[in-house]
């Protein structure tokens, strides 16, 4: 089995950081690239909706000279023979947005399998917030509005749950712990800017692209809600 990576963000990246190029240029560096000048990296917009907006953006962050951008759409689906075309790429990109409305999508049209297929054979699965989630069991979501609750529908590739934007969104984190009260899984809480590196299922490290970005294992622990920091290297300076 070829090595497989999972790049999952709190926070940052094109769309949020469209000036701080770290944690992107962090993705790209572990692209497989099969003998390619520049590594294939395609886009997935669904939990927006497939957003004009949001996926001209990627392409404005991943112009000819970065990459081999692309983007695939399913609410007017552009790629017939899904399979070959995800298996050509060498990261597969997920933006943020409804978490629950996203993996929905991908079951109906059979992603989901692909994607796995995709993580086994040494593609890089790369997102941020609902593109961070997803790849774990559970997750904390406002899919269904808010308050923010339990996904409950994550893809599995990692076990227990995901919890971006920890920084960012203040009520994220109450909720957080309330749940985890409640046997909420253990749970990977990022910051805005902290994203963790996946190497097969084993978390190899926490980088950022901001220098307080914080991230930390929040689980219940002998009836006590544990918030366990996570070392995180701070990315060098961009390009």
């Amino acid at each position: 089995m070829a090595e497989r990576h999972i790049v999952a963000m709190g926070g940052g990246g094109f769309s949020m950081e469209p000036r701080n190029p770290r944690l992107d240029d962090f993705v790209l560096s572990l692209a497989r690239r099969k003998q390619r000048k520049r590594p294939r990296v395609c886009f997935v917009g669904t939990a927006s909706g497939d957003s004009d907006m949001y996926i001209r953006r990627f392409h404005e962050a991943f112009p000819p000279s970065r990459a081999a951008a692309t983007h695939l759409t399913f609410f007017e689906r552009n790629v017939r023979d899904l399979r070959s075309f995800v298996m050509d790429q060498d990261v597969i990109y997920v933006g943020g947005g409804s978490s629950a409305n996203m993996l929905a999508v991908w079951r109906l049209h059979g992603f989901d399998k692909i994607l796995r297929a995709a993580w086994n054979s040494g593609i890089v699965m790369a997102g941020i917030s609902a593109g961070a989630i997803c790849w774990f069991e559970d997750g904390l979501t406002d899919s269904f509005g808010m308050p923010y609750r339990a996904l409950n529908d994550g893809l599995g590739f990692v076990r227990g749950a995901c919890c971006p934007h920890y920084d960012g969104e203040k009520e994220r984190r109450p909720v957080l712990l309330r749940l985890s009260k409640r046997g909420f899984p253990s749970t990977l809480a990022l910051d805005d800017g902290a994203a963790a590196h996946f190497v097969g299922t084993r978390l190899k490290e926490v980088v950022s692209s901001r220098p307080k970005a914080r991230a930390f294992r929040v689980e219940l622990k002998r009836g006590v809600i544990v918030e366990t920091p996570i070392p995180v290297r701070h990315l060098s300076a961009a390009r």
